[in-house]
């Protein structure tokens, strides 16, 4: 049965970072559906996917086996073309013990979120096989970059990445580092950093504090890093740093505007980072 799972934000769901996944499956001339929401953790060969909720089911009969082969695929190719990625394992369901929900922990932190623009352009054009290869540099040299950075890999989104800093001026150094080194692969990404409260519990993470870093880097375009001035003022405010001494540092803001983010309450006002 081959699984599809895409990592984002639910428009109707703006305090969580939520997750879908797909399952297509073919008997005779009969094509089983089965989605729902997903939880994910870790990433990897130990990322676990579970569904949140017991997830719908719809059984669609096609007459002829060759009908309900053309309708597979066309379920199949609807999934790549929304930025679902092939999903290999099992997804269960997730068993909670009572009081799990409790006791949620409040975490401060500079979220990164990294997206390769025209991902679906580039994937078409170099084929299924070139494509992996690509991703798998791709995701080796983001992820030496981050724990160079000593950030911390939240979630994978398919072509992109979530990632968490203590310390803000880490998040922005790490973004630019990652643009110079995905640049050898042909590729390029828009980066957008927010900070603000998330909260954890084991490996769950939900906040209004990662949809409005996506909404931050859905504002960059191609090559750009964009931050909210939340990140800009903790660096500043930041008590390891001084005026003086940001003054000397590479990290130089120029004013991007203030910007409706979609799905998110205010205006707010975000800066691009100049090299």
């Amino acid at each position: 049965m081959p699984k599809f799972l895409r990592i984002g934000i639910h428009q109707s769901n703006v305090s969580g970072y939520t997750s879908k996944a797909w399952c297509v499956r073919r008997v005779g001339s009969a094509v089983f559906l089965k989605w729902g929401a997903v939880e994910v953790l870790g990433a990897g060969d130990g990322r676990k996917v579970y569904w949140t909720r017991l997830p719908q089911e719809k059984t669609i009969r096609c007459g002829t086996a060759q009908r309900a082969q053309d309708y597979a695929k066309a379920a199949i190719a609807r999934r790549r073309n929304h930025r679902y990625e092939p999903l290999v394992g099992p997804i269960a369901m997730r068993r909670r013990s009572a009081g799990s929900s409790a006791d949620l922990k409040q975490v401060l932190a500079t979220i990164l979120i990294v997206d390769i623009v025209r991902s679906t352009e580039k994937a078409a054009k170099l084929g299924d096989a070139r494509w992996s290869q690509v991703m798998g540099h791709y995701y080796a040299a983001v992820r030496k970059e981050l724990k160079s950075s000593r950030g911390k890999e939240v979630v994978t989104t398919g072509d992109g990445l979530l990632a968490t800093f203590k310390a803000p001026a880490a998040g922005i150094s790490c973004a630019t580092a990652i643009q110079k080194a995905v640049r050898t692969l042909g590729l390029e990404i828009r980066v957008g950093l927010h900070a603000g409260e998330y909260k954890v519990s084991g490996g769950e993470v939900v906040g209004l504090a990662f949809h409005i870093g996506t909404r931050v880097a859905a504002k960059a375009r191609a090559g750009e890093v964009l931050v909210s001035s939340a990140v800009r003022d903790l660096l500043v405010s930041k008590s390891e740093f001084s005026k003086s001494e940001i003054s000397k540092s590479d990290i130089r803001f120029r004013d991007h505007g203030v910007h409706q983010l979609k799905g998110v309450p205010e205006r707010w006002r975000l800066y691009r980072v100049e090299h």
